[in-house]
């Protein structure tokens, strides 16, 4: 039995506004001519019980009706569907009015007498923009469900409770925690539940980038302003407008950086290198770190003001360690994400996986078991992964230096220096706490090439 054809999609249904029959009738023929669907109201209340049974993707709305005029019945509309574009059509149109009506939520105004391809034009415009931001908000949906905070430990819970808190406020947040914890995921999940999730999140690694260039990175800079500045650029401020800057490893900015950063949060505004024209910034400031820096700041080394900007609502990240009933959540999450974007079969955590996983001190924290479930994933061919296959994979991504004679049964030089090297920079990253800064300071190189091998050898 041959299946049946997939159905055609349903054409957009047009909710037509006018207290005036022969407009909505005028209205209807020309919309339906041209494939759309359409249903008529004569006042506002009729129009937003219309919009209560759903199914409606555009209202052309009048502006002059008896009870609730058009500009009334936009606000209603925008605040309880703000999804569904809405296009002012009048007969008494004025520049201000349009002003009004496109500060309050609408897509277009058009004025009467309308030429109806002129509607047409602008039906099909509110409508392509409002499938592209049903498709970006379905995408942020889905990038938020890719990181979410997984666990239901005690500190978990804690942890949601601050995020629903204080997402939705303006305030400045210092996500703090040790490496590997998740603070960049905090970071998203407090701008997906503020006001700002239509905005863009604009995540800075500070560590990451040079100290000659942390400026121009941060603030933008203008063409001819150093050697090599061909053209003007903005800056990550101005890149965040409106929307979340996530300043990630803050206690690794420079010093001068820091100055004109606290000047940014202050007077929320920026200037570009180069420039004299300070420019308006619209953005809000998540900043996190691994480090101390109320004994940064007893150092010197990072500006008391600042950190107390910075510091108006703390949220600390906790370790792996203090989110035991956790674990097999997060390496069950993580076996299944490694398969599907491996191609490979799913796998499963074998009984005796779990007590295993719980006994493990994690230094890596969540980073370091990812990284294990991907491993698992990818070198064994069972189904089910027991506690023998993690502590053998465990064991060979975190071994300690081999006994003497060991390294030279490495076969090629190339993995002789390769072995070498990722075991001196694990051991100067102990030495150091996890400091990036610092390692690269004491070893020698560059900050940026430090992150380069740590990215290459896994240990990032």
């Amino acid at each position: 039995m041959s299946k049946a054809p997939p159905a055609e999609p349903l054409a957009p249904r047009i909710l037509i506004v006018d207290d005036q029959r022969a407009i909505r009738e005028e209205l209807a023929y020309g919309l339906g001519f041209h494939g759309y669907r359409t249903l008529e109201a004569v006042d506002g209340q009729s129009a937003i019980a219309a919009c209560e049974g759903g199914d409606i993707a555009l209202v052309l709305l009048d502006v002059k009706m008896p009870g609730m005029d058009g500009l009334e019945v936009l606000e209603v509309l925008h605040q309880r569907w703000p999804e569904v574009p809405v296009v002012m059509i009048s007969g008494h149109g004025d520049v201000e009015t349009a002003v009004i009506a496109v500060k309050r939520g609408a897509f277009d105004f058009l004025p009467k007498p309308f030429d109806t391809d002129r509607v047409l034009v602008s039906a099909k415009n509110a409508l392509r923009v409002s499938s592209l931001e049903r498709e970006n908000v379905a995408l942020r949906d889905q990038l938020v469900a890719e990181h979410r905070l997984i666990g239901e430990s005690p500190p978990m819970q804690e942890l949601r409770k601050l995020i629903e808190r204080s997402a939705p406020t303006e305030a400045q947040v210092l996500v703090t925690g040790e490496n590997g914890t998740g603070k960049e995921l905090v970071a998203r999940q407090l701008h997906a539940l503020s006001k700002r999730r239509r905005g863009p999140f604009v995540a800075v690694n500070c560590a990451a980038i040079p100290a000659t260039l942390i400026e121009s990175e941060l603030f933008g800079h203008e063409r001819g302003a150093f050697t090599g500045a061909q053209t003007a650029r903005k800056g990550h401020f101005e890149a965040a407008e409106g929307g979340t800057l996530f300043l990630d490893e803050i206690g690794d900015m420079a010093m001068d950086a820091q100055s004109k950063l606290l000047r940014a949060l202050q007077e929320r505004n920026v200037t570009r290198i180069g420039g004299s024209r300070p420019i308006q910034v619209d953005v809000r400031v998540i900043a996190a770190t691994n480090q101390d820096l109320e004994a940064r700041v007893k150092e010197g080394a990072f500006r008391e003001d600042l950190y107390y900007r910075l510091h108006v609502v703390p949220i600390r990240v906790p370790a792996l360690r203090e989110r035991g009933d956790d674990v097999s959540l997060l390496a069950a999450q993580f076996l299944a994400d490694a398969a599907r974007r491996n191609g490979l079969s799913p796998r499963k955590l074998a009984k005796d996986a779990a007590g295993w996983l719980r006994a493990q001190d994690w230094p890596g924290n969540v980073r370091q078991l990812r990284n294990l479930c991907e491993a698992a994933t990818i070198l064994t061919d069972a189904e089910e992964i027991d506690a023998a296959q993690l502590a053998a994979l465990s064991t060979a991504s975190n071994a300690r230096p081999p006994q003497s004679g060991d390294y030279f049964a490495i076969p090629t030089l190339e993995e002789f220096r390769e072995a070498i090297e990722k075991e001196f920079i694990r051991r100067k990253l102990e030495e150091n706490s996890g400091n990036i800064k610092r390692t690269a300071e004491r070893i020698g190189i560059q900050r940026s090439n430090l992150y380069k091998k740590l990215e290459r050898y896994g240990m990032k």
